[in-house]
């Protein structure tokens, strides 16, 4: 029987599909924006937060919250004819983790969430994403009576080089959540734009080839 390679670009019509992370710490809202902007029903692998929990992970700031992911939360959003988005949410507990590694595989780029009364909190995602040189936006999730900052306000207290886009949102709105994705989408083209004047082949390639 002949077999053939399936390679998107070679098929009329059909839309290039990106894989993209939503990441943050526990409670920063990656289930919500998962939820906000899917098409799709979105997957969900949340447990009840148990008092074995509460005595295990760092709950500071999100007390109320009841339940958790404990691999991750997948949707997807189609942006335009020609891009389809894939969205995997992490788990933000430190003892799932683990996942981390295995769902980062095949991203083209990450939305770093941050909370504003806890911006403490997004550290070890800019960490892990700046360590793996994945491209991140962040984005400020604007929680009800949290305290306000700016944009270069979070881009100084999270040590964030000057490229990376900050924007605020309110991930329970479609449109804001969504807006968040664009801005990603946006700076990927931009980053990409910026390595063919410079001349990076590896990572041109890498960033252009459809997932």
């Amino acid at each position: 029987m002949a077999s053939a390679t399936f390679d998107p670009n070679d098929q009329p019509g059909l839309a290039a599909s990106v894989k993209i992370l939503i990441a943050g710490g526990f409670g920063v809202g990656k289930t919500t924006t998962v939820a906000a902007v899917s098409e799709i029903t979105p997957l969900r692998t949340e447990e009840v937060v148990t008092e074995l929990s509460r005595g295990t992970d760092d709950l500071s700031g999100v007390e109320s919250k009841m339940t958790t992911t404990v691999a991750m939360d997948f949707g997807r959003i189609t942006i335009s004819p020609d891009l389809v988005l894939y969205i995997f949410g992490t788990p933000g507990q430190d003892r799932f983790w683990f996942m981390w590694d295995e769902l980062v595989l095949g991203a083209l780029g990450a939305v770093v969430l941050a909370d504003p009364r806890r911006l403490e909190s997004s550290f070890a995602a800019v960490d892990f994403f700046e360590r793996r040189e994945l491209p991140f936006v962040v984005g400020v999730n604007c929680f009800d009576g949290a305290p306000r900052y700016t944009p270069e306000e979070v881009r100084y207290a999270l040590d964030l080089a000057d490229h990376v886009p900050v924007t605020l949102c309110d991930v329970r709105h479609r449109e804001s959540a969504k807006a968040v994705l664009v801005t990603l989408m946006e700076y990927l083209v931009e980053r990409t734009a910026r390595h063919i004047g410079s001349g990076h082949p590896r990572e041109i390639d890498q960033a252009a080839r459809p997932r």
